[in-house]
């Protein structure tokens, strides 16, 4: 078990069990996606367990402002189950991607020449106010340029991996690549976190599979973006039994990206690898998508255990897609998206 005392995990179960239960059903997405506009959407939301995360939303409502509202709410759950477990190391780590989503908002931002009062809608600095940190991200939002948002990063743990991000993309120009950067900074933390605390298997489940996902897709995208075997080898973090550092060296030293994927057929992850596509790319996109239905089984797998960090983190997941279900629905309302197509997108646990 974790570190994480028994008082701590009867709380942090019995908060998660309520999450789960809190979550709308595909019959209630179906009815908010069916919003003539986005006033008749908050209406409906308003009728939900979330008209408290969208009180201080102001009219004109956007989708941009239910967004924001409902990650501050995400947040807040988050910081909550933090303080009822005492402040467990993967539960903290898994705080900082609130961090690192914010800052692939604001340099892919910049890297597009936008400007403060273009990109401050876009981001929620919750997390950044809890944890102390709201001056390094307004310092890269008010930076003129990317080379400005980047120097305002220096001391932080994301400096690093923010800098290479940004000297790979003016050569790439693929703003996917902030992404896989920035994931680094967030999972390196995780394996940090992961080794500190001696964890369910149910735990294990859920942040190897994360780890793993992450650390083959990185190799995928350094080989699609052209980049040196040591580079790519940089981007991995901790490895797990199941996609060993030995796997992963194997697959940056193939030719092609197609046979670094077939390199999967000697590990646990054989049965998710794509069988036909038309492209590099579309390679990577499907096996991305294999990872994150996985990733789901495991996380609604959880909550067969009692009492155990696992069935935490699998309630602070399962949010984190309820809020990217409703912000998928208030983008989808706002640009007159068919009802069929914006529910067609949706991630509906079962």
């Amino acid at each position: 078990m974790s570190k994480t005392s028994m008082p701590s995990r009867i709380f942090g179960t019995v908060m998660a069990h309520g999450i789960r239960g809190r979550m709308l059903s595909k019959t209630e997405l179906q009815t908010l996606a069916e919003s003539r506009d986005v006033d008749e959407l908050v209406t409906r939301i308003k009728n939900t367990v979330y008209l408290d995360a969208l009180a201080k939303v102001s009219k004109p409502y956007t989708a941009e402002k239910i967004e924001g509202a409902l990650r501050e709410y995400q947040v807040n759950i988050h910081s909550k189950m933090l303080s009822v477990t005492g402040g467990s190391s993967i539960l903290s780590a898994y705080f900082l991607k609130y961090i690192t989503w914010n800052l692939k908002i604001v340099l892919k931002g910049k890297a597009l020449g936008k400007s403060y009062e273009e990109l401050v809608p876009k981001v929620n600095l919750r997390a950044e106010e809890l944890l102390g940190r709201r001056d390094i991200v307004v310092k890269a939002l008010v930076s003129k340029n990317l080379d400005e948002a980047i120097g305002a990063l220096a001391g932080s743990d994301v400096a690093e991996d923010a800098a290479k991000a940004a000297a790979i993309y003016k050569d790439k120009r693929d703003l996917r690549v902030f992404d896989t950067y920035l994931d680094r900074t967030f999972f390196v933390h995780l394996g940090r976190g992961m080794n500190a605390e001696s964890q369910s298997l149910d735990v294990k489940n859920i942040v190897s599979t994360d780890i793993d996902s992450y650390n083959v897709l990185a190799v995928l995208r350094g080989k699609f973006w052209g980049l040196a075997p040591n580079d790519i080898s940089d981007l991995v973090v901790t490895t797990t039994s199941k996609v060993t550092r030995d796997t992963l060296m194997k697959m940056i030293n193939t030719e092609k990206i197609s046979e670094a994927i077939g390199e999967l057929g000697n590990t646990v992850y054989k049965e998710i690898i794509p069988q036909t596509f038309t492209s590099d790319i579309d390679a990577i996109t499907q096996l991305e998508n294999s990872f994150e239905a996985l990733e789901l089984k495991r996380v609604v797998s959880a909550f067969r255990s009692m009492f155990n960090l696992g069935i935490m983190v699998a309630a602070l997941k399962l949010l984190m897609i309820e809020v990217r279900n409703l912000s998928a629905i208030a983008s989808g309302v706002e640009q007159k998206v068919p009802t069929e197509a914006i529910v067609s997108r949706l991630i509906i646990p079962t």
